[in-house]
């Protein structure tokens, strides 16, 4: 990168610690430093909200999601504006009305402490490994740039995020929020017009779409009902409410956003607008993804992304025959690119029979290129012992480096790295929350002073820091980020929606019933994901079906025995 690269992403970096530990200052007691003395406005929530799920996995890993796969992924957000409705309407009056610290304060009013601690146990072992693939994501942009080590940049910037994070809690979280919002879409902005731009002379934005088009990465909607395809409308529109509800109504790093504010109606607004938001900037990430692709169909892309993976293959004993592939790979694209020019050119002169030739041309050489990218992925695969080692994270990055004006480099780079710290912080206030609250509050130190228990916050947030870091290190084991982030959630996200559901709705079934129905919904969901193929986003329709289900007869159960003779 150029120096000016290097300056602006200094600058953001700094400015947004700075900020951060600054607007977090004065936390006198936990209300102020876990709920910002609940005083956000609507506006704050909805860019915090924002910010917490928009981690840098969706800004590196989801253009190169749209590379690989197309649009369809949009379908997983396609249930979200209806959750935003729904937990409205039925959570957020509950947990205003209660004046909650967590979620999980409410299942201990509704139900009783050992289903409240379930709970919060399921979310702080799912939520505590997610923070370490959030802090992993913008670690291999750095190490890539710098030639740095990974495990010593994920140090880096975990160390940054626990600075400020622990310094001044959610005030500074979601303060901080707004300005790493502000640096993210102006990030993606340009990258978005400079690719539109990099297009070759006479290939307009049209022609773009028509060429996405054609070689199947526009496949926004698919109306298929399928439970082993990852993404259609179905599993969008169930499994991604089911998702969207758990995340959004009982997840500890969403809630505390909304728990924050200043009326029940902000925190309302602040979560619609969320949902009104939401799945239009998703397609504009996944829409630069398809741009970059069309890009790369008139500029050679190297065969696989992750250069670093594929010097060490070029050097190993079978560089030689991936070096014939890369050589092979390289007359398939220009064979590719002949044909795509061609077929421009005959939409543009109104050709249809031409144009129909050569999208059936198009589709061979397709088939052609990607066996071989398959061919040279499988000798690295086996070169380096991992069977899922794959580029797709690395995607995005490649042409960021290495065809974006210098500032701009600095400016992407720095918003994918803001978006890291926005969600991670998140997190960790989140989980410091539910350790203080919900564990060491109620069950270890019931009558220390508010001055205690807002040291063990800041202590609990430096050691959920650490153990996010540790996790970090295992995450490039994983695959694609911004899969594996949402199949980890997906395994516990259902049952403890589950938990809430019955809570807020069948008034009769007590604790008891709830807790072991609990359990047993989330071996039933580790068995569908180990024994099935069912697609992640049925995880959480499963969960939360088998709680009511196994509540509803253990319930009666549990009365039963309960009752005199």
């Amino acid at each position: 990168m150029n120096w000016i690269d290097w300056t602006v992403l200094a600058v953001s970096l700094v400015l947004i610690v700075a900020y951060g530990v600054w607007k977090g200052r004065g936390s006198k007691d936990i209300k102020g430093y876990l709920l910002a003395n609940r005083d956000m406005r609507w506006y704050v929530i909805t860019l915090s909200v924002m910010a917490t799920q928009a981690s840098a996995i969706t800004f590196l890993s989801t253009p190169g999601q749209a590379y690989s796969d197309g649009m369809r992924f949009i379908q997983f957000y396609l249930g979200l504006p209806i959750a935003m409705v729904i937990l409205s309407i039925v959570a957020i009056p509950i947990y205003h009305r209660l004046k909650v610290f967590t979620a999980y304060e409410y299942l201990e009013k509704r139900f009783d402490l050992k289903t409240r601690e379930l709970a919060a146990g399921l979310f702080l072992v799912q939520r505590g490994l997610a923070s370490g693939l959030t802090i992993y994501a913008p670690a291999i942009i750095l190490s890539t740039l710098l030639g740095w080590d990974i495990s010593q940049t994920i140090y880096a910037i975990g160390v940054l995020v626990i600075i400020y994070t622990t310094s001044g809690g959610t005030r500074a979280v979601s303060r901080t929020q707004m300005l790493q919002m502000g640096v993210i879409m102006a990030g993606m902005l340009g990258a978005f017009i400079m690719v539109i731009h990099l297009l070759p002379q006479g290939v307009g934005f049209g022609d773009a779409l028509v060429v996405a088009g054609k070689m199947g990465k526009l496949n926004a909607i698919d109306f298929s009902f399928d439970l082993t395809n990852r993404y259609n409308f179905w599993s969008g529109m169930i499994g991604g409410l089911f998702l969207a509800l758990s995340y959004f109504g009982t997840d500890q790093s969403q809630v505390q956003r909304y728990l924050g504010g200043r009326s029940i109606t902000h925190s309302r607004m602040g979560l619609l607008a969320n949902g009104l938001i939401k799945v239009p900037m998703q397609f504009f990430i996944l829409l630069i993804g398809a741009m970059v692709f069309v890009f790369y169909q008139f500029v050679q892309p190297p065969l696989f992304f992750n250069h670093v993976q594929a010097q060490q293959v070029r050097q190993g004993v079978r560089g030689e025959e991936f070096r014939a592939v890369e050589a092979q790979y390289s007359l398939a694209f220009q064979d590719k690119k002949r044909v795509v020019k061609q077929m421009v050119q005959a939409r543009k002169d109104g050709d249809k029979a031409e144009f129909n030739q050569k999208v059936i041309e198009l589709e061979q050489a397709k088939k052609r290129e990607s066996g071989l990218r398959e061919k040279g992925i499988s000798i690295i695969r086996d070169s380096s012992g991992n069977p899922d080692a794959g580029d797709t994270n690395y995607i995005f990055l490649t042409f960021v480096i290495n065809f974006l004006p210098v500032g701009l480099v600095g400016l992407v780079i720095a918003a994918i790295v803001a978006a890291s710290m926005s969600s991670t912080s998140s997190e960790l206030n989140a989980l410091a929350s539910t350790t203080v609250v919900d564990i060491y509050k109620r069950l270890v130190n019931t009558g220390a002073s508010e001055k205690h228990y807002l040291l063990a916050s800041r202590v609990a947030t430096m050691v959920w820091g650490g153990f996010a870091i540790l996790f970090a290190q295992f995450a490039n084991r994983l695959g694609t980020l911004v899969e594996a982030v949402n199949i980890l959630g997906s395994l516990f996200y259902g049952t403890i929606l589950g938990i809430f559901l019955t809570a807020f709705f069948f008034k009769k079934i007590k604790g008891t019933a709830t807790f072991y129905a609990a359990i047993l919904a989330e071996v039933g969901v580790i068995l569908s994901f180990l024994l099935t193929d069912i697609s992640y986003l049925w995880y959480n329709v499963v969960g939360c079906i088998l709680v009511v289900l196994f509540a509803l007869p253990l319930n009666h159960l549990t009365q039963k025995h309960a009752a005199p003779s």
